[in-house]
């Protein structure tokens, strides 16, 4: 049986579920680049409070559309703190003000959510679900090219 927009119900509930979990990874991660953008200080304020002003910003407009596109599968996005706590593979982070410190947090942060979106591209191919499919690829492209920079300014 399929769904509205004609994805295998059962597939559907499957990837709606994956991607409750993705939403609950960036819902967590935002707070922490929230938290690194009002606390970071040192040298490299100047350039790092802009970094991760432009990285949550970023984080906030793939939850939206990772919440829409659970709806659009026919599920319900997780919205509470608790919930997104309780399914996310990202720890809290708490009082960082280590500029390198920060940015090792949003690398490890980064790389826990592309394995997990490479597993939700997988799924969603496996289900004929372009939408997902085209999400999670712009995803990774974008996480891919961020990882590298990021790398790049620890070495």
């Amino acid at each position: 049986m399929n769904n509205l927009i004609g994805i295998d119900q059962k597939k559907a509930t499957e990837l709606s579920a994956k991607l409750n979990q993705l939403l609950a990874d960036y819902q967590v991660f935002y707070q922490n680049l929230r938290g690194l953008h009002w606390n970071i200080q040192g040298k490299e304020f100047f350039e790092l409070h802009l970094k991760f002003e432009e990285l949550y910003n970023d984080a906030v407009i793939k939850v939206d559309e990772i919440a829409e596109r659970i709806l659009t599968l026919g599920g319900e996005p997780l919205h509470t703190f608790t919930d997104y706590l309780k399914a996310s593979n990202i720890a809290e982070e708490k009082s960082i003000t280590n500029g390198t410190e920060g940015i090792s947090i949003v690398v490890k942060n980064f790389s826990i959510i592309i394995l997990f979106e490479r597993e939700i591209l997988s799924l969603a191919g496996d289900a004929n679900d372009e939408g997902t499919v085209s999400l999670m690829s712009d995803y990774i492209s974008q996480t891919e090219k961020t990882l590298w920079m990021l790398n790049s300014y620890l070495q």
